[in-house]
């Protein structure tokens, strides 16, 4: 019998995001701050150790058969939230098997965005508590998966292995204690007809054992895969030291100096708010130094304790204690609150190497995005202006990110989608054709550096230093070149030094690429001509017409303009209601809409304005009856959701009950009141979900029980830098400072007249 026992702890599209759509075509730190190093790491052995949501596991399916009984609700297996191993829950199977019956619950893998395939490890190990003696003959079979969920079908490379009873290694399991249990991966025997690779662990089924006809409890907590562990007798971990809390509006902040130890797997955070009994209240992964704890309401003071962990939850001594208090916080307060939780995700967050944007956190570390890349500048600058970072801080920063732009693979000057924060070297990560340069993303880029390079315009030796050679960036762009042939209308969004013009994609407005135009009718060096804004963006021709129509599946606004009223709210330009709403955020986190004017509408920022208000008009109309939606809940915008990817729009085939909060957030400038009273639902009432490290999560379901395991570097940023932008102008008014930009608006006036 092997376990080791513990007591009780209680308690995007116009391109619909085009990059997708692409995808699919192809398939059918210098002074950084405490950083997140090894997420990915973590995710090549963790399975499970907490659920977001706390009534039930998104990530689970549970079905029974009768006579037999398996817990549920809507075929998802509860979460159990007074007893745990890893705070704040754990899994609850509760069961009665009786003869001529069935049960099996199942728990998934979380595959999120560029998670690392494979596991790492030859033993599957998972804690127990049962909360009354359970004989080793009563406890369940375990199968283990690398196929799909549901009937487990045999399509290569998937497979399952035989089931194997729980019993064998686990023994009868005594009351009210922790049990871990170790299954080497060489007792499971391939039960399909190709090879079970366990590497490849997507599920974990427990099913119906001996029919006994009694009913049963056990708690599951912490999945991992890892090797035989040899670390029994060791020294205790140390004990986190500088453990300080901040208080917010409605939760406190715990921070703590990093502990560098190998051994090291969690941090665990305990709390009191009687200055007495410390209860675990959460954990947070080695390499990041903040934890969250929301309170729900001001005037609240509680006392904090920090412990390190090691892989067999032996915990270090407590840290001393630090002291907090919530209060009620101005709305002012609120928005800087709010900035610098996103800011976060750029500064600490970042690639160690490169300082540039990580796609998404928890993610593929190696992974960093161009055009988030981008947006986390203009989040940099808004640090600085806000005090959330020195100006030298900041300063070294972007001469980080330029250095690391300057060596990395470019392509007529234009860099890839993604690179390797290590290398520089593209990443192709939506196939084999998607392996040179990226025009829009290059763009969401340049957009950023520009606005820096306004900002950082002191005389200083580092300042101008980083002017010139942002400048000499901007400047080796080769737009023109973008443009496929001298006499074509569009530009173009890839080419490849090995595939060519393969992915022949045309960008045609209205969506999120209208900067793609912008900047390359501005350059002083590779400019086009101004008036493709009307011949390619804005495009009047059958490939425009058909274009729009195809993607949104809508003939209004296929002509560009639009005319049409929703909700009562007329829509000058924009495909059907509009689209999500990152086509009002994308191009216009530096560019200040303001500023444009054209054929079609007198303002930009009054036609963005409509598009955000149409979106929550929908939200609040609700055709289709979504739970959760409302005048404080709106924003459908892309992002992945309980099944992926989205670009979701307040129409009923891109909607599906998806709520992405950078949607209301970013839309600060055009919809003020009504963000803010987004902002105050997402956080004070739905906080305790929602609110974390980097502020607001990636999205949400309540529907579905969801809650985004991610966060995305597209999304956050535009948070931080279009609330600036509502309330001082600062990204806007420093990218508006380049002439460039200045004469490529007098160009475009000039070509809207011919």
């Amino acid at each position: 019998m092997k376990f080791v026992g513990f007591a009780s702890s209680k308690k995007r599209t116009g391109s619909f995001d085009l990059h997708v759509w692409i995808a699919f075509a192809i398939a059918a730190a210098f002074l950084l701050p405490s950083l997140v190093y090894g997420e990915a790491d973590y995710y090549r052995h963790v399975f499970f150790d907490n659920s977001l949501t706390s009534d039930t596991y998104f990530y689970s399916s549970a079905h029974s058969s009768g006579p037999s009984n398996l817990a549920q609700k809507n075929s998802k297996l509860p979460v159990e939230t007074k007893t745990f191993l890893t705070p704040p829950n754990a899994l609850r199977l509760e069961w009665q098997s009786n003869a001529g019956g069935g049960w099996e619950a199942e728990v998934h893998v979380v595959n999120f965005r560029n998670r690392f395939p494979g596991f790492q490890g030859s033993t599957l190990y998972f804690w127990c508590f049962a909360p009354q003696g359970i004989s080793a003959a009563d406890l369940p079979l375990v199968t283990l998966s690398n196929t799909g969920e549901g009937l487990q079908v045999a399509e290569f490379p998937g497979s399952f292995t035989e089931s194997l009873p729980l019993s064998k290694f686990s023994g009868d399991l005594p009351a009210g204690r922790w049990v871990q249990i170790r299954i080497p991966f060489s007792e499971f025997h391939s039960g399909s007809i190709y090879e079970f690779q366990a590497k490849y662990l997507q599920n974990i089924i427990f099913h119906q054992g001996r029919a006994d006809g009694v009913k049963h409890t056990l708690i599951l907590d912490e999945i991992r895969i890892d090797d035989e562990s040899s670390e029994g007798g060791q020294e205790p971990l140390p004990t986190p030291r500088s453990v300080r809390a901040i208080g917010y509006d409605r939760h406190v902040e715990i921070r703590w100096n990093e502990v560098s130890n190998g051994r090291l797997v969690r941090y665990v955070v305990y709390r009191s708010l009687d200055g007495k009994e410390f209860e675990p209240v959460g954990i947070q992964l080695p390499g990041t130094q903040r934890y969250e704890d929301f309170l729900g309401k001001a005037g609240v003071t509680a006392q904090y304790k920090v412990a390190t962990a090691d892989r067999e939850n032996r915990q270090s001594a407590l840290s001393s204690a630090a002291s907090a208090s919530t209060r009620e916080f101005s709305d002012d307060e609120l928005l800087t609150m709010l900035q610098e939780a996103c800011f976060h995700y750029y500064w600490e967050g970042a690639d160690p190497n490169s300082g540039m944007t990580r796609e998404n956190i928890p993610g593929d570390d190696r992974i960093v995005a161009t055009g988030a890349s981008g947006f986390g500048i203009s989040a940099l600058i808004v640090g600085v202006h806000r005090g959330f970072i020195t100006r030298q801080e900041g300063l070294q920063r972007l001469a980080k990110i330029v250095g690391f732009l300057e060596k990395a693979d470019r392509y007529h000057g234009v860099w890839s989608h993604y690179m390797n924060g290590n290398t520089g070297k593209t990443m192709p990560v939506f196939g084999m054709f998607d392996d040179g340069g990226d025009l829009v993303e290059t763009s969401f880029l340049m957009q950023g550096l520009l606005a820096a390079r306004q900002y950082f315009r002191g005389s200083s030796e580092a300042e101008v230093s980083l002017y010139r050679r942002i400048t000499h960036l901007w400047e080796t762009v080769e737009w023109d070149w973008y443009r496929e042939s001298p006499k074509s209308d569009f530009l173009y969004w890839h080419w490849s030094p090995r595939w060519g013009w393969r992915i022949h994609h045309n960008l045609i407005g209205f969506n999120e690429v209208m900067i793609t135009y912008l900047l390359a009718i501005s350059s002083p060096t590779h400019s086009v001509p101004a008036e493709m804004y009307y011949s390619g963006w804005a495009n009047q021709s059958e490939t425009g017409f058909s274009y729009r129509a195809g993607w949104s599946g809508t003939k209004d606004g296929s002509h560009y303009s639009n005319g049409n009223s929703y909700y009562g709210i007329k829509l000058d330009v924009g495909v059907g209601t509009g689209g999500p709403l990152f086509f009002t955020h994308y191009s216009y986190i530096g560019f200040d809409p303001h500023s444009l004017h054209d054929r079609y509408t007198s303002s930009y920022f009054e036609n963005n304005r409509n598009i955000a208000l149409i979106n929550r008009a929908y939200t609040i109309a609700n055709p289709k009856h979504f739970e959760g939606y409302g005048a404080n809940a709106w924003g459908l915008t892309a992002s992945d959701g309980p099944w992926g990817y989205v670009p979701h729009a307040p129409d009923d085939r891109s909607d599906f009950g998806t709520l992405t909060p950078t949607g209301a957030l970013a839309s600060f400038p055009y919809t003020p009141e009504a963000s803010m009273e987004a902002f105050k639902h997402y956080y004070r009432d739905l906080g305790a979900q929602l609110w974390d490290i980097y502020g607001p999560r990636d999205a949400f379901n309540l529907g579905q029980d969801w809650i985004s395991p991610i966060y995305m570097g597209l999304n956050q940023a535009p948070i931080t830098a279009m609330t600036e932008n509502y309330r001082s102008g600062l990204v806007w008014k420093n990218f508006m400072a380049n002439p460039e930009i200045g004469e490529m608006l007098r160009k475009l006036e000039a070509a809207g007249k011919q």
